[in-house]
């Protein structure tokens, strides 16, 4: 995923989740003997292994293994893999966005995963669904994010609220004075304005009777996505969106006309939760807005995974590990420790998550989202629909003739890369 640009729901009983420590007794007894002495590796998230030091701890017990945890910025770990894995210094277990899962495949960084059905179920759809390529598992889902709205409760209250984009365009026409904003947001990127252009019938790409992705069928320049980008260019065109937020730094002006209290709304996401609240910044948190037709603005979701290396030496326990992170229990846990929202579905309406107002939205935006294609030709989307929807941003072109070109480039850009698999 993207993320954060480029770089998002959840959550059976206690028996089950303790039993996922291990595949069966003799499955375990057996691991157990064969396994001890041996070390495993993780590669956790930045700041982030608070989160799973108890279950380490708990499966270092359990195995007689010693389990290794380092810290990398999550994004970053299968670049890392690439050149740690052949060497010998990669790990056994990492965690990586699930729109990269495809390309680990392909790229033949990453082990299957052979886990039972209820396993897979404990999981929301969307989920599981970003681990899978071809119809096989690769990783277990541990956390999920997704883009809501955050806005100043001193410039404007919870029963204020504009219920659609077309009324928060009325709004930001009444508050945009070119120093403070209404509403503003990313558009100028596909991983935000997707969510106005999917809500009239746009689409990344189709999908078979499987539910795999087809790369042969781009809809970003379809007739409903070129409705959603025409009315993205309303925002620019009629000054509502100030200059500085297209482009490569928009995220940063973004962000700063929201923790200067100079604009009443924005779309962003969890991991900016801790920053805002920093900032000193009044903020609430909800779901995304509704379109004109009635539909809700859709986003991505976000997945972050634990998977197992293809070069790992212990395959058998490093699954078994993953299995036993992502489980019911240590997923709650990790929740408390990092307040990053579990994809356990048992966990949705648990009171020590629901209590938080981030993750109530990210849960129920996620209702109306989906996550973000995981298969290599992903990679040929972003730049030439960035490109395009900030050439309309700028009022440089029409939003048919930029989404057409967009899709052209993908298309030849697909066809040269990919075209041998």
């Amino acid at each position: 995923m993207k993320m954060a640009k480029k770089c998002s729901v959840f959550m059976l009983c206690a028996a089950v989740s303790l039993s996922l420590a291990a595949c069966g007794p003799k499955e375990s007894s057996s691991a157990k003997s064969s396994s001890k002495g041996s070390e495993l590796v993780v590669w956790e998230d930045k700041e982030k292994s608070i989160g799973i030091k108890d279950a380490v701890a708990a499966f270092e017990k359990e195995h007689d293994v010693k389990v290794k945890v380092v810290e990398k910025p999550y994004a970053k770990q299968i670049e890392d893999l690439r050149m740690d894995g052949p060497a010998g210094t990669g790990p056994d277990v990492l965690t990586m966005p699930g729109d990269q899962i495809g390309t680990a495949v392909t790229e033949g960084l990453l082990k299957e995963l052979h886990v039972k059905k209820d396993v897979q179920s404990l999981y929301t759809d969307a989920s599981i669904q970003s681990q899978m390529v071809d119809q096989k598992l690769y990783g277990l889902p541990k956390a999920v994010e997704t883009t809501v709205l955050f806005y100043n409760k001193d410039l404007i209250t919870e029963k204020e609220l504009p219920k659609t984009l077309e009324e928060w365009y009325g709004y930001s026409k009444k508050t945009a004075d070119g120093s403070k904003f209404g509403f503003l947001a990313l558009f100028d990127q596909i991983y935000y304005a997707e969510s106005v252009m999917s809500g009239y019938g746009g689409y990344i790409f189709g999908k078979a009777k499987d539910g795999s992705y087809n790369p042969s069928d781009i809809g970003i320049n379809n007739e409903g996505a070129v409705k959603g980008a025409a009315l993205i260019q309303k925002f620019y065109k009629d000054g509502l969106f100030p200059a500085g937020i297209i482009g490569e730094q928009g995220i940063n002006v973004l962000e700063s006309l929201f923790t200067e209290g100079k604009a009443a709304a924005i779309i962003s996401g969890p991991w900016n939760v801790e920053a805002f609240s920093k900032a000193g910044i009044n903020f609430g948190i909800t779901k995304l807005p509704k379109l004109e037709n009635g539909k809700n603005m859709s986003s991505f979701i976000g997945v972050k995974s634990y998977n197992v290396s293809a070069f790992s030496k212990n395959e058998e326990l490093a699954q078994e590990l993953a299995v036993f992170l992502a489980n019911e229990r240590n997923s709650k846990t990790r929740y408390e420790e990092t307040k990053e929202v579990p994809a356990v579905k048992s966990l949705a309406n648990d009171p020590a998550i629901m209590k938080s107002e981030a993750a109530r939205a990210v849960t129920e935006q996620s209702r109306f989202s989906e996550p973000t294609p995981n298969i290599p030709e992903m990679n040929e989307i972003w730049t030439p629909a960035d490109s395009a929807l900030q050439t309309v941003a700028t009022g440089k072109a029409e939003s048919k003739q930029a989404l057409d070109q967009a899709a052209e480039t993908a298309k030849g850009q697909i066809k040269a890369k990919h075209s041998g698999k």
